[in-house]
């Protein structure tokens, strides 16, 4: 399990404490909550680059701190761009208003250093 935990860190970023408590808690769940992590998460149609960068967008619109801050972390890992993001945020900008540009952007410059 702590394997998996590191693997799934590789991915997303810092893996939630209540995440880590899971596999002692209810190790059988932390197993079915892994084998859909990697369902969800492995290339298929639309490639996991582009997943991330769905899941910036999707966490920067609900002004989630610690779920933006670590799919910014994972995408850095999966070598995405800064203007990358900033693109994926555009399209934030657009279904979900200022707000979450604002906030995402605020959230990538902290995370992403400028011309990476």
């Amino acid at each position: 399990m702590t394997r998996d935990l590191k693997e799934l860190e590789g991915q997303i970023g810092k893996v939630p404490k209540f995440f880590k408590e899971l596999t002692v808690r209810d190790p059988e769940m932390f197993e079915m909550v892994m084998k859909l992590e990697g369902h969800i998460w492995d290339d298929g149609v639309l490639t996991r680059k582009t997943k991330k960068l769905i899941a910036i967008a999707i966490a920067a619109s609900l002004r989630d701190t610690h779920a933006t801050h670590a799919q910014l972390i994972g995408a850095a890992n999966l070598g995405i761009t800064k203007k990358e993001v900033e693109e994926a945020l555009r399209v934030a900008f657009l279904l979900a208003g200022m707000p979450a540009y604002v906030y995402g952007k605020a959230q990538l410059d902290e995370v992403m250093k400028e011309g990476a």
